[in-house]
């Protein structure tokens, strides 16, 4: 499962080797009876070369008004709904009430998409795009990161304006390890190649797409364009 650590920074441009740092935030309030409370958080944050980038994940002034939300989607008219959210668990049961009441839908857009909290669900959810025929649309000036990649990759028919850039990075799981401490053949590998078969790519184009997101680790992304996807996946 690629954790909500790197949704976040899965929409860095990082530049050489990041370190990594800890941020520490404290809050204090009363409750009713009288007790006071302290809690602190802290958080690892990715410090980068000066001149890096740092960017919000999703920004939700720019997400588009919608006829209906489901979750992290968003109908915008009888026959498009966006992804404009992280996926989660409930994914894909929220896309399944969203096609229950919108069944005219048939293209997906993504113009802001961070990725996901859970793969297990994100790739249940690509299969759940594809099996129902809808095409994934990246408009101008889209950015599609981590696990929406997988996604992005489910459409039936594909599209991505030509600025359009896509994030990739290693997934890490609950026991802290990466694609690289897993023989090539272990089924966690082999469950992201067989997906990528399933989704149309060839034997090739899928060991070749998957080296090129395991390519960097976890705490960094690799930014690519749309030109470079379509090496491994047919674009419309």
């Amino acid at each position: 499962m690629r954790r909500l650590l790197s949704l976040v920074c899965a929409a860095l441009c990082l530049i050489g080797t990041p370190a990594l740092a800890q941020q520490v935030t404290t809050r204090s309030w009363t409750d009713a009876q009288g007790v006071r409370w302290t809690e602190t958080t802290t958080t690892e944050v990715v410090e980068e070369d000066p001149g890096a980038e740092r960017y919000v994940a999703t920004d939700p002034a720019a997400r588009p008004r919608g006829l209906a939300n489901f979750g992290p989607f968003v109908v915008t008219d009888p026959s498009h709904a966006a992804l404009v959210d992280a996926t989660d668990s409930y994914s894909p049961a929220d896309f399944a009430r969203m096609l229950a009441a919108w069944p005219g839908i048939r293209t997906l857009e993504m113009p802001d998409c961070p990725g996901t909290v859970d793969d297990t669900a994100n790739l249940r959810l690509g299969r759940m795009i594809r099996a129902h025929g809808i095409a994934t649309d990246v408009p101008k000036g889209g950015s599609v990161r981590s696990g929406a990649v997988e996604l992005f990759l489910a459409g039936a028919t594909r599209h991505a304006a030509p600025d359009a850039e896509f994030a990739v990075h290693s997934w890490l799981d609950d026991a802290g390890k990466q694609p690289r401490d897993y023989a090539p053949t272990d089924p966690v590998n082999a469950t992201y190649l067989a997906y990528y078969r399933e989704m149309g790519l060839s034997a090739e184009e899928a060991k070749g797409f998957y080296a090129l997101t395991n390519s960097v680790p976890y705490s960094r992304v690799l930014w690519l364009h749309t030109a470079d996807v379509a090496r491994y996946a047919a674009l419309n």
